[in-house]
């Protein structure tokens, strides 16, 4: 197994432009960034937290390579054994760093041995502009990459902040195929220390997979607990018969942390704390925002916040809980006041006696007013405006069956939408769920409504989109939209249970782009449609050699081990 390495080298200016969503002038040499300090965060080479990331990106001239291989494990993160799946032995798998501007390339080898077992990578919330075949979705870009093979994804690190990668394929993100992001550029709150990406994880005893059956027939099953970091205990503190161990960290007084919030959970919407310590949330979704303060921070799956927490609370050998507490009005865990890390002071952890501050149980977002973008933007009246009515119906084998108006998704493992695409294939079936939007530059406004009393956290890929609109109830048109001017952008929203969501964005990255619930067993039961984007252009991206020959390589293993789909494929 190759280690994750780190390839610096020079990339030409014009091939470096190409990637932007508007073509930029080509720089005749590198920015030379040194990166910016704990009291002017905002600083960023010669740029800082205004610059329009949009249309300007560092030319650092560095690629960051990296080496995964997927592999099967026995893990016990709960002190409870059982099977999983893992990048490089560890869950969550490696971080990938990178500075704003850098390339970066990540080679992933499928060793998983067990039938069915394809594989991809899909890089949470990076826009991939232009590089649309590097998005790493089964069934949409890619055939899945066969075992014992390799495939290789390369994109531009247009964006900023924090966000992680994941399997797309069936539920196997969720047996512990994911990891983080960090692309360091200017911050909107100043800092001291970094302590980087902190996951928020829901687990069970028994595999996801192993679960499934139970979901698609009678509904969401309970978990057995969450994890923060990939670890916690299980059992009571004061049981003799607790195992595993807590995720815990140290501060010191005086000092200002960076916690890059990830929930990365298969059904668990969490209120995240700190006892007798204040959040300053300065970022959501690879979005950059006007600081605010909270005590409790509401993040659906998906979602990213970033963080920063001053350890003001002044005696050494304190400990205090941080807290990631399940939402039970729409999540079941036998665990919701036992997911928790360890805050000190000092040199050692002790058991905290602290009091959790009190909170709502609910599964909305943030307050809309508090999710300020710093760099302004603004929506535009659409050209395409579509209305998309959640359902819950069933298939033929009376299994639960998610709909986006009228259509549970259905697509094929060995025949993409981007073979599809260029085969010059356009007879897409109504259950691809196929959305197209032709014209470029234009916006797209999407009313995303439901009557059922089950909230979705809604994820757009190839796009950070803008929040027009989210409330209860129907939504009755334009009267709902508070402003087109600078409104909360981010590539997670939730549609609030019995409620709608509005949602828009520009068409300014060809390509064809998923936009689905986040929840693993919605995901996996048809909930997605994918909106394909100047399908000329889109055509002209693909990269037929490399798309074949892993389709090529996907049906020779399927012929040999007599596989049949049974999902979606998403």
């Amino acid at each position: 197994m190759k280690a994750t390495s780190l390839v610096l080298s020079l990339i030409g200016a014009s091939a470096a432009a190409s990637l932007h969503r508007q073509p930029l002038p080509p720089k005749l040499k590198r920015d030379i960034c040194s990166g910016n300090t704990a009291s002017n965060r905002k600083a960023w080479c010669n740029y800082d937290a205004s610059t329009n990331y949009y249309d300007i990106v560092p030319n650092t001239g560095v690629t960051r390579e990296y080496y995964f291989d997927i592999q099967e494990v026995t893990v016990a993160p709960d002190g409870y054994s059982r099977t999983a799946m893992a990048i490089n032995g560890s869950i969550p798998g490696p971080t990938i760093q990178a500075d704003w501007g850098d390339h970066v390339i990540v080679h992933v080898t499928n060793s998983l041995a067990s039938a069915k077992n394809g594989s991809s990578i899909h890089f949470h919330g990076i826009r991939q502009n232009y590089t649309n075949p590097n998005d790493g979705i089964v069934s949409i870009t890619q055939c899945p990459t066969a075992p014992g093979k390799t495939a290789t994804y390369k994109w531009r690190a247009t964006q900023y902040g924090s966000s992680w990668y994941h399997s797309h394929i069936g539920l196997q993100a969720y047996e512990g195929v994911f990891g983080g992001i960090v692309i360091n550029g200017p911050a909107t709150e100043d800092y001291d220390v970094d302590r980087g990406i902190l996951f928020l994880n829901d687990w069970s005893h028994q595999t996801v997979d192993e679960l499934y059956d139970s979901a698609q027939a009678s509904g969401p099953p309970t978990l057995d607990n969450g994890l923060i970091n990939g670890t916690n205990v299980y059992g009571d503190d004061n049981s003799a018969s607790q195992t595993g161990y807590r995720f815990n960290t140290s501060v010191t007084a005086g000092t200002s942390y960076r916690f890059r919030l990830v929930n990365a959970a298969v059904d668990t919407h969490f209120k995240f704390s700190m006892d007798n310590h204040t959040l300053t949330v300065m970022a959501m979704d690879l979005v950059p925002i006007e600081p605010f303060n909270t005590t409790v921070l509401s993040i659906g799956m998906g979602q990213r916040y970033d963080i920063v927490v001053k350890a003001d609370q002044s005696t050494s050998g304190d400990s205090y809980w941080m807290r990631a507490i399940p939402q039970e009005a729409c999540s079941d865990n036998d665990s919701v006041n036992n997911i928790k890390g360890v805050v000190y002071y000092g040199s050692s952890p002790s058991t905290p006696t602290t009091t959790k501050y009190s909170y709502t149980d609910s599964c909305d977002d943030m307050d809309m007013s508090d999710l300020v973008p710093y760099l302004s933007q603004s929506a535009s009246l659409p050209y395409y405006n579509a209305s998309e009515p959640v359902t819950l119906g069933e298939n033929s084998e009376n299994l639960f069956r998610w709909k986006m108006n009228g259509t549970s998704k259905l697509v094929e493992w060995n025949n993409p939408t981007l073979l599809q695409i260029w085969n010059n294939d356009t007879s897409f079936t109504n259950s691809s769920g196929v959305v197209e939007l032709p014209r470029a530059n234009e916006w797209s406004y999407i009313v995303i409504e439901t009557t059922l009393t089950v909230p979705h956290p809604i994820h757009l890929h190839g796009h950070d989109f803008f929040v027009l609109a989210q409330g209860s109830g129907t939504y009755s048109g334009s009267s709902d939209i508070t402003s087109l001017t600078n409104p909360p952008r981010r590539d997670v929203a939730m549609l609030p249970s019995s409620g709608y969501l509005v949602v828009a964005f520009k068409t300014d990255n060809p390509g064809t782009w998923l936009m689905h619930c986040h929840i693993g067993w919605h995901t996996e039961e048809g909930f997605a449609i994918q909106f394909l984007e100047r399908y000329e252009e889109a055509r002209k991206l693909i990269d037929y050699s490399t798309l074949h020959s892993g389709c090529k390589a996907w049906d020779e293993y399927v012929e040999e081990s007599v596989i049949e789909q049974e999902d979606d494929g998403i």
